[in-house]
C-alpha cells in the first residue's frame, strides 16, 4: 500500500510539474519577442502577461519534464483554396495573418529551442538576424517566404547541430556558401528563389556535407562550374536533388549528379540542356522520379530509360524529343506518371504494351502527333490501366474518330482531356457514368448533336468543363439543377440563345466563358449579386442588352478578376467597378457619356486594374486628371470614341503602361510632356486625331521600348527628329497624313527592328501576355489555349493601301508610312538597311533626286508607294531582287529610262509607272521608239494662204485667259511655300469632302 501510495503521489507530482508554468526567464523573453513583431491577426493573443504558463501558448513546445521551451511554431497559417488538383489557382486567405515587424533578441534566452520556423510571414525587407547564429541548440530553423532580404549572415555557420535549414523563396544573396562547412550535420537544405550568381564555388562547399540528404537549389541563379578537381564526390546520402529553373545550357556543369549513386529524386526541368537525353543517367539506378522537363533536349527517347523498372515518374515535357515511343515501355511497371507531352515531334501510335501498366496514374500524351483512332487509343488503356487511370490527356494528338461507351472502362478517372482534336460524332450518355470525373476538356473538335441532363447524370464531382468550339446544343429544362458544383465552365461558340438560369444553382462558380453563344437576351438581376464570386467572367460577342450595374461590387482582393463584356449591345453610362477588377473589357458596345465618374469615383482603395478596353464606344467629353488612382495599368485603350480636349497629363503618371491606344477620337493640342515619364510604353497610337504642334524629341529619349508609333492623321508640323533614330525596337512607325515637312532624317536606317538579323520574338511584346493572376494558371492556359491571344490589342495598320487590323502576328510586320506630308530633300540612302521592312510608303510629298540604288537589299518588301514626288533619274536595276513585292506605285514623279526586268515588276498595271518618262514593259511605250514620236501636221503648205480673217474677239478672249490663268499660277510656280499651302489646302478640302460624304451616305 506504501508503495502505491509514493508511486501515485510521485506520478501527480510529475502530471504537476509537468503541466506547470513554464520557466520564468523564457517566458518573459517571449513576451518581449511579441512585443517586437506585428501581429494584425492578433495570432499571440494567448501570449499574455496574465496566461502564465507560456507552454500553452499558441505555437510553444515545452519540455515535457524540464518545461524549457524547445519549439516555435510562427509560420502563418496558409489556408490555400487549389479549385483544382494541379495546383492551378491559389486564393491566398493568409495575408492578414501573417506576422511582421522585427525580431526580438530575446530569442537568445531560449537556450534550448530546438525548431525556429518563420515561414509565410512577411517581415517587409529586414535582414535575417546575425544572433540566430547563436541559437546553437536549433536542429530545425524554417524561414522560407518570410520577405527576408540582403545577405546571408556568416554567422549560420555556428548552427553545427543544425538538421535542416529552408531560406527559400525570399531575396536574399550571398557572396560565397562558406558558411555550410560548418553545418557538418545538415540533412536539408533549400535555397531556392533566391540569388546564388556570385557563389562561384558553391559545389564545393556542399560537398562538405556527407550527412545531406535532400536539397533545394531551384530558381537560384547558380552560376555553371565543372567538378573536376574532386577525386571524390562525398555527398554519398543525397537522395533528393532539385536544379530546376537555373538556365544551365551545358550538362558537363553538373557531371557530378551522375556520380549521386542514390539519388531518388532527380529535377533538371527548365533548364536549357540540349542534345540527347545524357547517357550517364542510367548509372543511376535508383532513381523513382526524373523530370527533365521544359528543355530542349533533340534526340530519340532512349531505349535504357526503360530500364529504370523501380521508377515511378517520367516527365520529358516541352523538349524536342523525336521519333516513336518504343514497346519498351511496358517493362515500366510501377510507373505511376508519364509525361511525353508537347514534343511535337515524337509520332507513332501508343504502343499496346503500354495497356500492362496497372500502376499508372496518370500519363499525357499532349501535342505529340499520334494520328489514331480514339478508339483505338481507349482500347490499348481499357486494360488492366483503366481500374487505376486517374488522368488523361490526350489533347491536340492528331486523333480522329468517335467517342463511344469505351468511356464507361474507366470509373476512376478524375481528369479527361480531348481538347484540339478531330473528334466528331455525338457525345455518349454513357458519359455521365463516370462518377469520378472532375475535369473535362473536349474543347475544339468537331462534335456535335446535342447534350441533355442524361449527360450530367452521375458527375457529381465536376469541377471544371471545358467545351468550346464544338458544334453542340445543350438543352435542358429551364428549372435543371445539375447534380455537381462546377468551378470552371467554358461554353463558348455553344448556340445558348438565351441566358442560362440554371446557373443561379452553382455556388462555386470562377470561371465562366459562355461568349459567342448567340445569347440575345438581358442579364438576370440575380446574376449581379452572384458575379462578385469570379475570377473569370466572359460574356463577349453575344447580343445582351441593357445597361451595366455596377460589376463585382465586391470581391476577394487576391482574385483579380478579368471581365469581357465586349461586342454586345449594351447601353447606357460607364457602370462602376470593384478597385480589384484586372481585366475589364467592355468594348464595342454603344456605351455613351462621360468617363469622368468611372474614373474619379471616390474610392478607400487603390484601383488594381491592369489592362482597360473601353474602344468602339461612344463615350465623349475629356479625360480627367484621375489617373492616379490607377497606378497598376499597362494597357488603355479608348480608341474609336467623341473624346475631345486635351490627353490627360497625369496618364504620365502611370509608370507602368506599355500600351495607349486613343485612335480616331477628337483630342486636340499636343502630345504631353509627362508621357516621357512611362518609359515602358511600347506601343503608342494617337492616330486619327487633330493633335497639333511639333513630335517631341523626348519620344526617341525616353520612349526607348516603343515597339509601335502611330500619329497618323493629325496636324503635327514640324521636322522629323533625329532622336527618333534611337527607337532601336520600332517596327510601326506612322506619320502619314500630317504636315511635315524637312528632310528624312538619314539616321533613320538605325531603327534596327526592322533589319533581318535583329534577334526579336514576339515574347517583346510584355503586354501580350496574360497578367499573373492568369499567367501561374497551367491549367487555364492549357485548356483555355485560345483565351491567349485574346489578350493581344488590336493595331489598325495601313499596308498596300489597305487599312488592316493585326492583332495575332501584329508582332510581324514592320511597317513606315511618311505619305501625305510636306516632306523635301531626298530619300536617305541608310533607308536601305532596313532590310526587314515589309510596307514602305512615303507618296505624296516632295521628295527629290534618285530612288536609292541598293533599294533591291530591301528583300522583304511587300508594299512600295513613292508617288507623287519629284524623284528623278531611272529605277534602279537592284529592285528587280524584291521578289516579294505585290503592291508598287511609282507614278507622277520624273523617273525616266527603261523599267527593269523581272517577272515581279512587268506584273504591275501600267498605272504603278504612269506619269513618268518610262518606258518598256507593262507600259506600251518601247524603249527603242521613246523620243521618235510622228510630228503633228498643219494640214497645207507654208506658202498656202486660204485668206482667212482673223477673228479677234477670240483672240482678245484667248490673251485675257492667259493673263488671268498665270496671275494665279505664277505666283505658286515662283513661291514654293505657297505651292505647298495650296496643294495642302486642296489636299484637305478633298479628305472633309471625302469624310462628309461617308458620314451622310
Amino acid at each position: 500500500m506504501n508503495i502505491l501510495t509514493i508511486l501515485f503521489f510521485g506520478f501527480f507530482s510529475l502530471t504537476s510539474f509537468c503541466n506547470g508554468l513554464c520557466i520564468e526567464r523564457e517566458r518573459q523573453a517571449l513576451l518581449k519577442l511579441k512585443q517586437s513583431l506585428v501581429d494584425p491577426a492578433h495570432r499571440l493573443a494567448s501570449w499574455a502577461a496574465d496566461n502564465g504558463d507560456c507552454c500553452r501558448w499558441k505555437g510553444i513546445v515545452c519540455h515535457n519534464l524540464t518545461g524549457h521551451v524547445l519549439q516555435l511554431h510562427l509560420s502563418a497559417p496558409t489556408y490555400t483554396e487549389l479549385l483544382y488538383d494541379l495546383g492551378d489557382i491559389y486564393q491566398e486567405l493568409n495575408v492578414t495573418s501573417q506576422l511582421g515587424g522585427k525580431i526580438s533578441h530575446s530569442l537568445l534566452h531560449l537556450k534550448h529551442l530546438s525548431y525556429l520556423s518563420l515561414s509565410h510571414n512577411d517581415f517587409r525587407g529586414i535582414q535575417i538576424p546575425k544572433f540566430f547564429g547563436s541559437l546553437r541548440s536549433l536542429r530545425r530553423l524554417d524561414l522560407s517566404s518570410a520577405g527576408f532580404v540582403g545577405k546571408v549572415p556568416q554567422h549560420l555557420r555556428n548552427l553545427s547541430n543544425l538538421l535542416h535549414l529552408n531560406l527559400s523563396n525570399n531575396h536574399l544573396h550571398v557572396e560565397n556558401l562558406h558558411w555550410l562547412s560548418g553545418l557538418s550535420s545538415l540533412e536539408q537544405l533549400d535555397l531556392s528563389s533566391n540569388n546564388l550568381s556570385m557563389a562561384c564555388n558553391w559545389f564545393h562547399f556542399l560537398n562538405t556535407l556527407p550527412s545531406l540528404i535532400e536539397l533545394h537549389l531551384a530558381r537560384s541563379h547558380l552560376p555553371p562550374v565543372q567538378v573536376k578537381a574532386f577525386p571524390s564526390i562525398n555527398l554519398s546520402s543525397l537522395s533528393f536533388l532539385d536544379l530546376s529553373w537555373n538556365n544551365f545550357v551545358n550538362l558537363a556543369t553538373i557531371n557530378w549528379v551522375f556520380g549521386l549513386k542514390n539519388l531518388a529524386f532527380l529535377d533538371l526541368s527548365y533548364n536549357s540542356f540540349n542534345g540527347p537525353i545524357p547517357s550517364s543517367l542510367q548509372n543511376l539506378t535508383f532513381l523513382r522520379h526524373i523530370d527533365l522537363s521544359f528543355n530542349s533536349f533533340n534526340s530519340s527517347i532512349p531505349n535504357w530509360i526503360y530500364t529504370f523498372s523501380p521508377l515511378k515518374v517520367l516527365n520529358l515535357r516541352f523538349n524536342n524529343l523525336e521519333g516513336q515511343i518504343s514497346n519498351a515501355i511496358g517493362d515500366l511497371n510501377f510507373v505511376v506518371n508519364l509525361d511525353f507531352s508537347e514534343n511535337n515531334d515524337l509520332n507513332g501510335k501508343i504502343p499496346r504494351s503500354m495497356g500492362n501498366l496497372s500502376s499508372l496514374r496518370s500519363i499525357s500524351f499532349s501535342g505529340v502527333n499520334l494520328s489514331q483512332e480514339i478508339s483505338y487509343v481507349l482500347e490499348v488503356f481499357s486494360g488492366c490501366v483503366s481500374n487505376a487511370l486517374q488522368s488523361l490527356d490526350l489533347s491536340n494528338c492528331q486523333l480522329s474518330g468517335q467517342l463511344t461507351d469505351q468511356l464507361t472502362k474507366f470509373k476512376n478517372l478524375r481528369k479527361l482531356f480531348l481538347g484540339s482534336n478531330k473528334l466528331k460524332g455525338n457525345l455518349p450518355k454513357s458519359f455521365g457514368k463516370l462518377a469520378n470525373l472532375e475535369q473535362i476538356d473536349i474543347s475544339n473538335n468537331r462534335l456535335e448533336g446535342t447534350i441533355c441532363e442524361i449527360h450530367f447524370g452521375n458527375l457529381t464531382k465536376l469541377k471544371a468543363f471545358i467545351g468550346f468550339g464544338n458544334s453542340i446544343i445543350l438543352k435542358v429544362h429551364p428549372d435543371w439543377v445539375p447534380p455537381f458544383q462546377i468551378q470552371t465552365l467554358h461554353l463558348g461558340s455553344w448556340p445558348l440563345r438565351t441566358f442560362p438560369n440554371w446557373l443561379y444553382s452553382q455556388k462555386q462558380l470562377r470561371y465562366l466563358d459562355i461568349s459567342d453563344s448567340k445569347i440575345s437576351d438581358t442579364i438576370p438581376s440575380w446574376f449581379w449579386e452572384f458575379s462578385s464570386q469570379f475570377i473569370y467572367l466572359n460574356l463577349s460577342h453575344n447580343q445582351f442588352q441593357g445597361q451595366l450595374q455596377r460589376i463585382l461590387n465586391s470581391v476577394d482582393r487576391d482574385s483579380l478578376p478579368t471581365i469581357d463584356f465586349s461586342s454586345n449591345r449594351f447601353s447606357g453610362p460607364l457602370p462602376l467597378i470593384s478597385p480589384n477588377v484586372s481585366l475589364l473589357d467592355l468594348s464595342n458596345n454603344g456605351l455613351s457619356g462621360l468617363i469622368t465618374h468611372f474614373l474619379c469615383h471616390e474610392r478607400k482603395e487603390t484601383m488594381a486594374m491592369k489592362i482597360l478596353k473601353l474602344g468602339k464606344n461612344n463615350l465623349s467629353g475629356e479625360l480627367p486628371e484621375c489617373w492616379t488612382k490607377w497606378p497598376s495599368l499597362t494597357i488603355i485603350i479608348l480608341d474609336n470614341n467623341a473624346f475631345s480636349g486635351g490627353i490627360s497629363s497625369s496618364i504620365g503618371t502611370l509608370q507602368n503602361l506599355s500600351s495607349l491606344h486613343l485612335h480616331k477620337n477628337s483630342f486636340s493640342g499636343g502630345i504631353p510632356i509627362s508621357l516621357r515619364n512611362c518609359t515602358k510604353l511600347q506601343i503608342l497610337d494617337l492616330s486619327e486625331n487633330k493633335l497639333d504642334g511639333n513630335i517631341p524629341p523626348w519620344i526617341g529619349i525616353s520612349l526607348t521600348k516603343l515597339i509601335i508609333l502611330s500619329l497618323r492623321s493629325n496636324k503635327f508640323w514640324g521636322h522629323i527628329s533625329k532622336e527618333l533614330c534611337a527607337l532601336s525596337s520600332l517596327q510601326i512607325l506612322d506619320f502619314a497624313h500630317n504636315n511635315l515637312s524637312g528632310s528624312i532624317p538619314r539616321c533613320i536606317g538605325n531603327l534596327s527592328a526592322m533589319v533581318m538579323d535583329y534577334h526579336f520574338s514576339k515574347y517583346n511584346f510584355e503586354s501580350y501576355f496574360v497578367v499573373n493572376y492568369v499567367g501561374g494558371i497551367n491549367f487555364l492556359l492549357k485548356t483555355f489555349a485560345d483565351q491567349r491571344t485574346y489578350f493581344l490589342e488590336d493595331v489598325f495598320v495601313v499596308k498596300k493601301g489597305q487599312v488592316l487590323d493585326y492583332s495575332k502576328t501584329l508582332y510581324l510586320v514592320k511597317v513606315m508610312d511618311f505619305s501625305r506630308n510636306n516632306l523635301s530633300g531626298e530619300i536617305p540612302s541608310k533607308i536601305t538597311i532596313l532590310n526587314d521592312l515589309q510596307s514602305l510608303n512615303l507618296s505624296y510629298n516632295f521628295l527629290s533626286g534618285r530612288i536609292p540604288g541598293n533599294i533591291g537589299s530591301m528583300r522583304m518588301l511587300e508594299s512600295l508607294d513613292l508617288s507623287r514626288n519629284e524623284l528623278s533619274g531611272s529605277i534602279p536595276q537592284s529592285m528587280a531582287s524584291l521578289t516579294f513585292l505585290s503592291c508598287l506605285n511609282l507614278s507622277n514623279n520624273q523617273l525616266s529610262g527603261r523599267i527593269p526586268s523581272s517577272t515581279q515588276l512587268q506584273s504591275f498595271n501600267a498605272s504603278s509607272y504612269a506619269g513618268n518618262k518610262l518606258c518598256g514593259r507593262p507600259l506600251m511605250y518601247n524603249c527603242s521608239e521613246v523620243g521618235s514620236k510622228p510630228n503633228s501636221q498643219n494640214g497645207g503648205g507654208r506658202g498656202e494662204d486660204h485668206g482667212a480673217e482673223i477673228n479677234w474677239f477670240f483672240v482678245s478672249m484667248a490673251l485675257g485667259l492667259i493673263v488671268v490663268f498665270w496671275s494665279f499660277l505664277g505666283p505658286l510656280v515662283i513661291n514654293r511655300r505657297w505651292r505647298y499651302r495650296y496643294y495642302q489646302f486642296l489636299d484637305d478640302m478633298w479628305w472633309k469632302i471625302s469624310d462628309f460624304a461617308c458620314r451622310c451616305f
